[in-house]
């Protein structure tokens, strides 16, 4: 082990203490966390954790926008600041160059790259100084510096080095830079400004409409339709005859994304020169628009039309799967299985034919007529063996053949489900209905359809290599992290595992978010990494993999409310997972709060219930408030629907009101039958998964 990575390991563990004040300082900025943390580094003032204490203090006037603040922690963590000297440096010379201290900024930036050779942060030390060179009329160097640094792209780079090849009138220059941000980088902060840069340049070159279609183009990626509206409109009327209809079209799909119907209809009512697949492409979208208008009549129309005009066109098949589902909101399940019935024999090759065959053999289930939903169920197997619906094929299948008195099929089925589909929500209810089957033998090869579902690909055995004990981006990750300074570890520890070849990085990233308390950030971390956990047995996977994604955060907190509302811990940890992945400042769309995202009304009705004094809705941020307000809320769902956990999720997902109109279009078996006929396919996920992980927590951790 070198010097410098024994002296970063000695830091860490000096440090340990620092962490929970140090995250808290990063999180809220307070008063008192800023007192705590600098109480810390002067106690420490002569190691090099007393450096950290002081670099998280400078830091955190950074995000508070203080800078002047900033320079006189951060000078005190120079000395020692050893091989986090790069942050200090960098942070001290961008805040020198922030409060008008020009000649230290410039200083402290120039030699950057020479002084910290290995550091992750000398791109932007040369922004930062190109910058201060260009505040100072030196375009012609800060040029040279960023030029250097084009790849891989950035958009702060690009828009600095816009600017400064404007600065020397290298106009096109200017503008390639500037362009580049606009057009390719449109959802950069930098956008905005790059575009205001192009303006004033004396000779702006013409948008291209490649240009413009790119920008649209990835604005509707990232869902922000209206800006690509804009950009849509200036294509069409700038578009040639040819590609005219194209840039109409998407315009169209722009408005209607938008939620401005009215003008996606007005853009469609004619479309000269389009070619048979553009005038397909209209009518969908003319549905679509029906469709969110509520006027189903018009949509089916539309529908009736492609069926005419574009019998093999993919719209056609978008069309259909949107016509059944809305047959099947509305309970017209005739209807919905003929259209689903017409989507997969129209397109049985097509995305959605797997998901089509099931809707059939479903309802054809639900209306009573078992022997066809038997063959249904073994079409699916044989036709779609590994499409997302075989488990609920299987699991069914085996389900009519308990009825028919059939104990070896049963079981026979029941054993592939649960032996290929390890964790899936079928597999689990499959275990169960297994263990209270009779005996009954099963010889090899006796159900040669089983044998068509493959094995699940990467279901080997994973095991962990070692990360490099002394690199030392990877001690600077576990110093970082220490200090609460997240983004950086993780930036450092990846920089780690990149130039290793072991498959460590993951498990390492995952335990960072884990340690600094961003359980959602290492649930991702890890489903990103094994996307198809839930197929394998737990042993395939490192203990460490299954913690990441099936955390107990809260733990002591969590178990309390739930045991004292009646309520299975795991199951509520799963609910959490699914709604917040444990991230309690989670905010949704719908204003939903905290943990178990329960909005500010119903905490308020919830918090007089319980008699808790002196609420207001901020505490909701609070796991310890959210807790014991989220398991009552959900307690009295459970009640309200005479303890089925199945219904009482369904409900805290899509309203008590549907799942009472869902149960009005029973009988139903049991719950599993009223799970998978919730036509919510967003409802019906969330349900299955929720009691799919509540399995796993307890197969990884036994009794709560």
């Amino acid at each position: 082990m070198s010097p410098r990575v024994r002296r970063i390991r000695q830091a860490f563990v000096a440090s340990t203490t620092l962490r929970p004040m140090a995250q808290q300082l990063i999180l809220d900025r307070s008063p008192a966390g800023y007192a705590g943390v600098e109480a810390y580094a002067r106690a420490h003032s002569k190691e090099d954790a007393g450096a950290l204490a002081w670099l998280v203090v400078g830091y955190s006037h950074v995000l508070d926008h203080e800078c002047a603040k900033a320079i006189d922690p951060l000078s005190r963590a120079k000395p020692l600041a050893g091989d986090l000297g790069d942050y200090v440096g960098y942070w001290l010379g961008t805040c020198y160059l922030q409060t008008g201290r020009q000649a230290e900024g410039l200083a402290a930036l120039a030699n950057f790259e020479t002084t910290y050779p290995d550091s992750l942060l000398i791109r932007d030390a040369h922004l930062s100084y190109a910058n201060a060179l260009l505040g100072e009329g030196r375009a012609q160097e800060a040029a040279a510096i960023l030029e250097k640094d084009r790849l891989p792209a950035r958009s702060d780079i690009e828009f600095a080095l816009g600017r400064a090849y404007a600065a020397l009138g290298q106009n096109a220059k200017a503008a390639d830079a500037l362009a580049n941000v606009y057009y390719n980088m449109p959802t950069a902060a930098e956008a905005d400004s790059a575009y205001a840069e192009l303006r004033k340049l004396p000779s702006i070159p013409t948008a291209t409409p490649a240009q413009r279609k790119t920008r649209a183009e990835l604005l509707m990626k990232a869902k922000r339709y209206s800006d690509a509206v804009e950009d849509y409109r200036e294509l069409a009327s700038h578009a040639t005859a040819e590609s005219r209809p194209a840039a109409e079209l998407a315009l169209a799909d722009a408005l209607h994304r938008s939620g401005r119907n009215r003008e996606a209809k007005a853009e469609l009512t004619t479309l000269a020169g389009a070619t048979a697949d553009q005038s397909a492409q209209r009518l969908y979208i003319l549905g679509e628009v029906s469709w969110s208008s509520d006027e189903n009549e018009a949509f089916y129309h539309s529908v009736d039309e492609l069926r005419q005009s574009a019998p093999a066109s993919s719209w056609l098949e978008q069309a259909l799967l949107s016509a059944a589902n809305l047959h099947l909101v509305h309970h017209e399940y005739d209807q919905a299985l003929a259209t689903f019935h017409e989507l997969q024999q129209r397109f049985p090759g097509g995305s959605h034919a797997s998901y089509a065959h099931w809707k059939v053999a479903w309802l054809t289930l639900r209306l009573g007529h078992n022997d066809e939903a038997k063959k249904l169920f073994d079409e699916q197997i044989a036709i779609y063996p590994a499409g997302n619906e075989t488990s609920a094929a299987l699991y069914w299948r085996a389900r009519l053949a308990e009825e028919e008195n059939q104990p070896g099929m049963a079981r026979a089925y029941y054993q592939k489900l649960t032996d290929r589909f390890r964790n899936y929500y079928y597999a689990e209810i499959g275990r169960d209905r297994l263990k209270k089957l009779p005996e009954a033998a099963v010889a090899p090869g006796q159900y040669p359809l089983l044998e068509r579902i493959p094995a699940l690909e990467h279901g080997e055995k994973v095991t962990l290599s070692d990360p490099p004990a002394d690199d030392l981006h990877l001690q600077k990750a576990q110093l970082l992290s220490n200090g609460g300074l997240v983004d950086f570890a993780v930036r450092e520890l990846q920089a780690a595992a990149s130039a290793d070849a072991g498959n460590w990085g993951p498990a390492e990233t995952a335990q960072l978010y884990i340690d600094t308390g961003h359980y959602d950030r290492a649930i991702e971390t890890m489903k990103h990494s094994v996307p198809s956990y839930f197929a394998v047995d737990i042993p395939t996977l490192p203990r460490v993999y299954w913690e990441a994604l099936f955390p107990r955060p809260y733990w002591a907190d969590l178990k309390r409310f739930s045991v004292a509302n009646g309520l299975d811990p795991y199951l509520v940890a799963s609910l959490i997972r699914q709604e917040s992945e444990f991230n309690p400042l989670a905010v949704s769309r719908a204003n939903a709060v905290g943990l178990m995202q329960l909005l500010p009304k119903t905490g308020k009705v919830v918090a007089h219930q319980v008699d808790l004094k002196r609420y207001n809705s901020t505490e909701l941020f609070s796991p310890a408030v959210n807790l014991q307000l989220g398991t009552r809320y959900f307690r009295g769902m459970v009640d309200k629907f005479g303890g089925s956990f199945e219904h009482a999720l369904a409900a805290y997902n899509a309203g008590s009101d549907r799942v009472e109109e869902w149960m009005g279009q029973g009988p139903y078996r049991d719950s599993p039958e009223f799970v998978e006929s919730i036509p919510f396919t967003e409802t019906r996920e969330y349900v299955q998964a929720i009691m799919r992980n509540a399995s796993v927590y307890k197969q990884l951790y036994g009794a709560p």
